[in-house]
């Protein structure tokens, strides 16, 4: 965790635990402390990705649905034009191309892909490893 944010971990560690200097502890006992924190603690945000806690990106999905039925209503809507902006996707600055799915035409042309990714392997050791 120190690695990740030192700042954040020192932030979370003096807002919970009201400890201002995390040398003065033994690091096992810091360790500990620091697997305690709460799930949208800093550092543990930071840890899983998330730039907000996950209330916020909750509420934010709230208002896309919502924004996307009302969307649907309107004339735009039934014509796909002018689609509300996500607000999920301003939060966690996701990419568009990260829920794109890889089509193949047969099982070979994914082996040949999949061998290609995992550096040349053989098909049966692929195989084996998947069992």
């Amino acid at each position: 965790m120190i690695a990740t944010d030192r700042d954040a971990l020192i932030c979370d560690l003096a807002e919970t635990y009201h400890i201002y200097d995390m040398t003065a502890f033994a690091p096992d006992y810091i360790a500990i402390l620091a697997v305690g924190l709460r799930n949208d603690s800093r550092i543990k945000r930071k840890l899983s990705g998330l730039d907000v806690d996950i209330n916020t990106l909750l509420l934010a999905h709230i208002v896309d649905n919502t924004a996307i039925n009302v969307w649907f209503k309107t004339e735009d809507g039934h014509k796909g034009r002018n689609r509300p902006q996500s607000m999920v996707k301003n939060l966690t600055k996701s990419d568009n191309n990260a829920g794109e799915v890889q089509k193949y035409r047969t099982g070979d042309d994914f082996m040949k892909e999949w061998e290609r990714i995992n550096g040349n392997r053989n098909r049966q050791s692929v195989c084996a490893d998947s069992t």
